[in-house]
């Protein structure tokens, strides 16, 4: 599975997961218990029986701990498991036939990588978007070049939908996402690759000021 994603607005998390370090269902529940409120799947190397028994138990846990799920991809899966969002790249389906096969009441993102790609996406109706990869990251393998902080910078001025700033985020790196005006950040080797998830997570709410 794969990342976290820190709404610094109102001071939430949401994680998003594609996990070669521990078992995802044990990183969820690490994650939920320490107060995320967003858990995105995406999981490329399992086959599609397994994703969906994984979903299945995410799904039940994330409506226990009263938090979102979202799933990458896999939109029959969640279709299935009832999940609360899906999430697609610029080569998957086109947002107007992933809406007509969801409906209504689940939430559309799409992964986008220029402007020109934010535009379309809103006129779409993406519910929102992904902004990246913002700096150079060994999670995707075949994820184009960063598009560092000033793709992110036009998106804050122009885009009105709700977006997602990810890509090669880190504690180190992450004060510089915020201070262009991101409230929605990603990170994903940071957390789930981390000896210790809680305190990693409780080390960057204290650096960007979340105490809650």
């Amino acid at each position: 599975m794969n990342c976290d994603f820190i709404n610094l607005k109102k001071a939430k998390k949401y994680r998003h997961f594609s996990n070669c370090f521990s078992s995802n269902i044990e990183v969820v529940k690490e994650l939920l218990d320490s107060g995320m409120k967003i858990i995105q799947y995406r999981e490329k190397d399992k086959k599609i029986i397994e994703k969906h028994k994984e979903c299945e138990i995410i799904r039940r846990l994330t409506k226990e701990y009263g938090a979102d799920f979202i799933i990458n991809d896999d939109i029959d899966i969640a279709i299935i498991v009832n999940a609360d969002g899906v999430h697609i790249g610029q080569d998957d389906l086109p947002i107007e036939k992933v809406r007509k096969l969801v409906g209504d009441e689940i939430i559309i993102g799409l992964s986008t990588h220029s402007p020109e790609q934010a535009i379309d996406a809103a006129k779409r109706s993406a519910d929102h978007i992904g902004v990246g990869p913002i700096f150079r990251t060994s999670t995707k393998k075949d994820v184009c070049e960063p598009v560092r902080l000033k793709y992110l910078e036009y998106v804050i001025k122009n885009i009105d939908i709700p977006f997602v700033a990810i890509g090669g985020i880190k504690e180190h790196n992450i004060d510089e996402v915020a201070a262009c005006g991101a409230k929605c950040i990603a990170l994903v080797t940071e957390i789930v690759g981390a000896d210790n998830i809680t305190q990693k997570i409780i080390d960057i709410r204290r650096k960007m000021g979340i105490f809650s």
